[in-house]
């Protein structure tokens, strides 16, 4: 869930926002419906939205029993501090592990590389995948193969790859990117961006082998329900939590 001002949000390829509701109770719904995980990214991050953000992570721990994910804005072993203890699973960087890699090895060293997932936005540009900052606005000369490979080694726990080429089209996920990512580190990948029907997720974790994936739009306007597509991956041998 993208949130931005204290709401839900949706859009493609990182722009063109439409409100999705109040992100409290889509994620009480979204337990209650048979999620296994949930991943919030305040888009819109500030020094003075970290308390706003402090108190939506506990009233969503208050509601949920499953873990969550939350990133947006992170850049200091304190701000992690403040997220966990409010109810937060993990905590997820991006910009800040970029401008900052050695953030990576310290909040591992703190608070363990199980809460610690590194969130990589990248696009394509002359054929060659680069990695953007600050919710995909700024792109660096960074080639994201060699970032995730960074990453992994500095003690992040997860990498979320999403691709902006993908984000919102519904077209499927950036499989090729994923397989090469997947291939190249040892710790879990979740696909995200461009999740449109259930043959997609098939596709991502088979092609793309990924370990999870995570999708956004067609969940907040009902196009696909959670449990038909984990029977439907279920059905296609994929192992899954039913």
């Amino acid at each position: 869930m993208d949130v931005k001002d204290g709401r839900t949000v949706k859009g493609v390829n990182f722009v063109n926002l439409r409100d999705a509701g109040d992100p409290v109770e889509l994620a009480a719904a979204y337990a209650l419906n048979g999620a296994d995980e949930l991943v919030f990214l305040d888009i819109s991050a500030s020094e003075e939205k970290r308390k706003t953000l402090a108190d939506m992570v506990y009233r969503v721990a208050e509601q949920i029993n499953i873990p969550f994910t939350v990133g947006g804005g992170i850049a200091s072993v304190e701000d992690v501090d403040i997220l966990l203890k409010n109810g937060a699973d993990k905590v997820s960087i991006n910009s800040s592990a970029v401008k900052n890699p050695g953030l990576i090895n310290e909040l591992a060293a703190k608070f363990g590389s199980q809460c610690i997932v590194v969130a990589i936005d990248a696009k394509q540009i002359d054929g060659q995948w680069k990695v953007h900052l600050v919710g995909g606005k700024v792109p660096t000369d960074i080639d994201l193969f060699d970032w995730a490979k960074e990453v992994a080694q500095r003690g992040a726990g997860e990498i979320l790859f999403t691709s902006m080429d993908h984000d919102g089209t519904k077209n499927g996920f950036a499989n090729n990117a994923l397989a090469t990512i997947s291939t190249s580190v040892n710790i879990p990948v979740i696909a995200s961006g461009g999740a449109g029907k259930i043959p997609h997720f098939v596709d991502t974790f088979v092609s793309g082998k990924a370990d999870a994936a995570l999708a956004a739009s067609i969940f907040h306007f009902k196009e696909i329900e959670i449990n038909a597509l984990k029977k439907a991956l279920h059905s296609q041998q994929i192992p899954i939590r039913l």
